[in-house]
Parts: C-alpha cells; structure tokens; sequence
C-alpha cells in the first residue's frame, strides 16, 4: 500500500484525468448493463410480465431505442477512457523518465560506480514501461469498479436488498479477495523475475561488449551455453508466473459463474415466496450477471500487478535513494587560487585506499602523480572534484574545505578527463562542446589542435559533423581520448585534472599534447596521473603515491 500511495501521489496535477477516465470508464460499463436491461424490460413488456413500467418508457419500441443508446454511449464512453488513461500514462511515464534522470545526476558517480549496467538499464526502461500498466490500467479500473458495483448494488437492491448483498459480495471476490491472494502467492515469483531478469542483461551486455575476446580464446560456446542456462531459468520462472496466472483467471470465471447462479436461487426463491414480481425476478438477475465486466478486468491484473508494484518499488527507491555526497548549494564562491590536500586518508568498501596525503596543485605549474595501479590517484582526483565527499578540512581550494564549496562553483573551477573517455551517439563536434556548449568553432576547433585531434577530424569526410557511433564504437581508443582531452581544455578552467591522458597515444601525438599542457599551464593549475616517465617529464612537481605507508615520496623535477 506504501507503494501504491507513492504511485499515485506522482499524478499530481494529473488528478483531473484520473477522475475523468473513472467516471467515463463506470459510465461505460453501466450503459453495458442498461443495454441487457433495458431489453430485458422490452421483451417482459412485450411478454405482459412488466408491473412497473415508467412513462414514456412503457413501449418496447422506446426501450429498445434507449438500448440501442445506450450501446452507441458505451462506444463513446470507452473510447473517452481510454484517451485519458493513456494520456495520464504517457504524460506520467515523461515525467517519471524526468524524475529518474534527475535522481541519476543526483546519484552519480559514487553510488552508480557500484550498480550493475544490466539491473540499471532494466529499471530505466523495463520498470519505467510496466508502470503503463498501472497508470492506464489499474487505477481507472479499480475505481470504475467500485463506482459500477456500488450503482448496480443499489438499482438491484431497488427489488430486493438480497440481491445487493449478493452482488457486492460477487464483485468483491471477484475484484478484490481473489487479485488480492493471487498477487501475495505471486510476490516472491515476481521479485525473482525481476533479479534474474536484470542479472541477465548484465551478463548479456558483458558477452556483447567482450565477443572478440571470447572468440579469441574459445570461450564462446561456454558463455552460449551459459547464455541458454539463464534463459532456462527464466523462462521456467515465467512458465510457472503465466500458470499462475492462468489458474487464476479460470477461478474467476468460477466465481461470476457461483455468484450469477446464487442470483438466479435468491430470485427464484423470492418469487415462490411472492416477494417480488416476474420483473423483479428477470431484471436483477439480468443485471448482475451483466455487471461483472469491470471486476473481471481488476481479476485479470491479478498475475501482472505483483510484477508492477515490485517495479514501482524499485523506481521508487531510485528516487529516494539518498547521494553518499549530496550536492552543496548556496555554498562558497571563490576565485581559484590554487587546491591542495593534508593529511588526507580516504577509504570506500571497507579498504584504505589513500593514507596522509599532502599535496599541493600551485596555479602556474604541472602537478604530476604516478604510483602503483590502486594506489589511490584517480580517487584523489574524484575527491578533488567532490565526486566522493573527502573527509572534512583535507581538500582544499583556494584555503576553502572542498565540502564548503557551492558544488556547481567547484565544478566550473575544474575540468577533469578520465580515464576512459565516454562519448555519445553524436557529432564529434557536439562530443567537444559538451566541455563548454556556448563556445564558438574557432574555441573548439583551438582545443582540439591543443589535443592533436584536429588533423585527424579534417581528414574525415564530415570533418567534426562525423558522428562518432554508439560509445564511440567507430573510434580507436587514442581518438576517443583525444576527444576527452580536447572537452578538457574547451572547460578552460583554472584547475585541469587528467587521468592517463596519454596512455592510449604514440609518442609524436603525445608530444603535441605535452607541449599544449606546458602552454596551458602556465595558466592553470594542472594535476597530471600517468605511469608513462615520457609523460611525467612534462610535470614541474611529482608525487609518488603508493600503498606502503604514510610516508609519500615527493620530488622536484
């Protein structure tokens, strides 16, 4: 139910639609029974049996063309519904999209760094989609039902209030007790869906990404038929999901037929007595047995609504998943003088992995740091930049403790390339900008020759409008890091932050973007990682960073 009332408080100014579609939905569904009804009432007419006919309506002819009206209505009505239903979906499920992206940026990158691909892109799409099912086809639906049991419960109780009894105890069996346990048995079944489902779009993306390398080393038929055991798995998890299911749509139909037959005993029994007329005896009945569309619908949401509201969960707690280092607004604004860090130790997942770190980024001169693989370089840098929230008064720009800062200032002080460049399924042109949008051609066209890429681009036959496939797949790794390196310097901000920014180029594009990092840095502070010396040379300062121990080994060069 908590998650239900969290669903349905993201309407928000949808309400109005929400409203609508019930009352056009219940509409519906009762000129569906006034059809049956009204000829019911035609053919007792006809038959001399009617007791009670009302003017104008005591001629067949007028009761069956308000049936024939009503049935036209019942088009009408459906068709208003379901505009709005799908309209609160869509506009609902953009919105959800929205808020998801929102939390992602919120969340990112300390808490994504640690989430499987797979299980991620399966909430971003598959949960987002299922949660259709709940906006267009359970909130309308539950309360067209109750609106259209709680109308027939009283025109049928107009005749005898027995059959109101049986009527409401009908629909809500059938709409309410059996969805009710058909979901609880089905939680647990549908929860593992979800895990197994998620493991598996991992596991699937892994085997895409690395098939050259398993063909490489003749482990492709292995992974295929690891690929066909988790297939088997889920497939046998939903075989025992749809019997579920079916089990459950055959004991509704049960249901209507044991509450209809209850109907049709209660009548004949009242009329034995002389408690009602042949009327009051043919048109209840009729009625009710006509009246089970909507509790039907909620019955056959029995297997899926399970799968919803678990993936209505899991988007939920994307939303309210709380960032290990939240955002600073309305911080301080300072002008970049330079960073530095003291006596910094720092660990994540239970492992240490930076211990009484000093070290100073001075504007004007090239910072380099090298050390072992997992000595702690690239995390400095991600502390630096306030991407994991460094302990307090340890980091430091311009004298002011990172965790001080208003995050936006800090992040415009600091352009910062990783190690593997993630680009977009776009122009190399756009990939550049995305350093500095509003910058002109000349701008980053002048950041691109500073990361010897531009002879590369005007080789292309589009030149920067080439579009660089998804993931950059189209490029080498050096082009792709060039790209990195070239939004970098477009950033121009005063603090330049680059994590192996050679590491996939030979050494006369690597002196091209050396001798570009001298200019630049007499500017700017720069903070250079690389395990090449080739690549250190350039730096004024190095610090040997490594695992041993407190004492860091600091040189001039």
């Amino acid at each position: 139910m908590k998650v239900v009332v969290k669903l349905l408080l993201l309407i928000g100014p949808l309400r109005g639609f929400t409203a609508l579609a019930a009352a056009l939905g219940a509409l519906g569904n009762l000129c569906a029974v006034a059809v049956t009804v009204f000829g019911v009432q035609a053919l007792l007419l006809t038959a001399g049996l009617n007791n009670r006919p009302i003017p104008p309506l005591d001629y067949p002819a007028a009761l069956l063309g308000l049936s024939l009206l009503c049935g036209l209505a019942r088009g009408i009505f459906r068709y208003g519904e379901q505009i709005c239903n799908h309209y609160l979906a869509f506009k609902l499920l953009a919105r959800i999209r929205e808020k998801v992206f929102a939390a992602l940026r919120r969340l990112c990158p300390a808490k994504l760094e640690g989430k499987g691909r797979g299980g991620l892109i399966a909430t971003l799409t598959a949960d987002i989609e299922l949660l259709e099912v709940f906006y267009a086809h359970t909130i309308s639906p539950v309360a067209i039902a109750a609106l259209t049991s709680a109308v027939i419960a009283l025109f049928v109780g107009a005749y005898h209030p027995l059959f109101a009894l049986i009527a409401l105890s009908g629909h809500f069996a059938v709409g309410g007790v059996l969805p009710f346990l058909a979901g609880r048995a089905a939680r647990e079944e549908q929860s593992r869906l979800r895990d197994l489902t998620g493991k598996f779009s991992t596991f699937y993306l892994d085997s895409l990404r690395g098939l050259s390398e398993l063909l490489q080393f003749g482990r492709a038929g292995e992974r295929k038929k690891d690929i066909g055991r988790r297939t088997e798995e889920t497939d046998a998890l939903r075989g025992k999901l749809n019997r579920r299911e079916s089990a459950a749509g055959a004991l509704s139909g049960f249901l209507v037929t044991v509450f209809s037959l209850l109907a049709l005993s209660a009548g004949c029994l009242l009329r034995q007595k002389g408690l009602i007329g042949i009327d009051g005896l043919i048109i209840p009945v009729a009625a009710i047995l006509s009246s089970f569309g909507p509790t039907l619908a909620l019955a056959d949401l029995a297997g899926a609504l399970p799968g919803v509201l678990a993936s209505g969960r899991r988007v939920l707690a994307l939303l309210e998943e709380e960032p290990e280092t939240p955002e600073i607004t309305g911080g301080a604004t300072p002008v970049f003088q330079g960073a530095e860090s003291r006596n910094l130790s720092f660990a994540y997942d239970g492992e240490e992995v930076l211990r009484d770190l000093s070290v100073s980024l001075v504007k004007g001169r090239i910072t380099g740091l090298t050390g072992r693989s997992g000595a702690g370089k690239s995390t400095f840098l991600k502390l630096l930049m306030r991407f994991w929230q460094p302990p307090d008064n340890t980091v430091f720009i311009s004298g002011l403790d990172v965790n001080r800062i208003d995050t936006a200032h800090l992040r415009r002080m600091e352009s910062f390339m990783t190690q593997s460049t993630d680009l977009f399924h776009a122009s190399i042109a756009a990939n550049i900008l995305i350093g500095r949008p509003g910058a002109s051609k000349d701008e980053m066209i002048a950041a691109a020759k500073k990361a010897a890429l531009h002879d590369f681009v005007v080789s292309l036959p589009a030149g920067y409008d080439t579009l660089v496939g998804e993931l950059g797949a189209t490029l080498s790794g050096g082009e792709r890091q060039r790209i990195g390196l070239a939004r970098a310097f477009l950033h121009d901000a005063p603090l330049l932050l680059l994590d192996e920014p050679t590491s996939n180029l030979d050494s006369l594009n690597e002196g091209v973007i050396l001798k570009a990092l001298r200019e630049e840095g007499a500017g700017r502070a720069v903070a250079l990682v690389s395990h090449r010396l080739s690549t250190m040379g350039a730096a004024d300062t190095v610090y040997s960073l490594e695992k041993s121990g407190p004492n860091l080994m600091v040189s001039g060069s």
